[in-house]
């Protein structure tokens, strides 16, 4: 998973002030899209997706000024690739649809997970329930 990774963290470099302030405007939209998606093999993914978007919403409002900025953009990356329609797997094949996006979420989680933990027991989430795993 380390080619995963970096291909995280390089794209987190690219996510800017303003890409940031115009996915926020999508997120609610693409919190319900996420609630959608159909992936069995990928039991946690909408769990993981809906916990990041709630990440990078508090963090950009205000409500979270403790999550660094790296985490940050890595959620937002992999928010953004998730979104996407047609990607590495296009997610309508059927089983596999999903394989990409739950690696581009997990690798985002786990690169972060101490801040993720953090974040995710002082909102008094269920750090366990949203876990790395596919």
């Amino acid at each position: 998973m380390p080619e995963i990774a970096n291909y995280v963290s390089h794209g987190a470099r690219l996510i800017t002030p303003v890409i940031m302030e115009k996915v926020l405007r999508q997120l609610p939209m693409w919190k319900i899209e996420f609630t959608q998606i159909q992936a069995p093999k990928y039991p946690h993914l909408v769990t993981q997706l809906e916990f990041l978007v709630d990440a990078v919403e508090d963090f950009a409002e205000g409500a979270d000024k403790e999550l660094p900025y790296v985490a940050v953009a890595e959620a937002l990356f992999a928010l953004m690739y998730a979104h996407k329609k047609v990607d590495i797997i296009p997610d309508f094949m059927a089983t596999l649809g999903h394989a990409d996006d739950s690696s581009v979420v997990r690798a985002a989680l786990i690169q972060n997970e101490k801040a993720f933990a953090a974040y995710a027991q002082r909102h008094k989430r269920d750090w366990k329930r949203i876990t790395s795993k596919p």
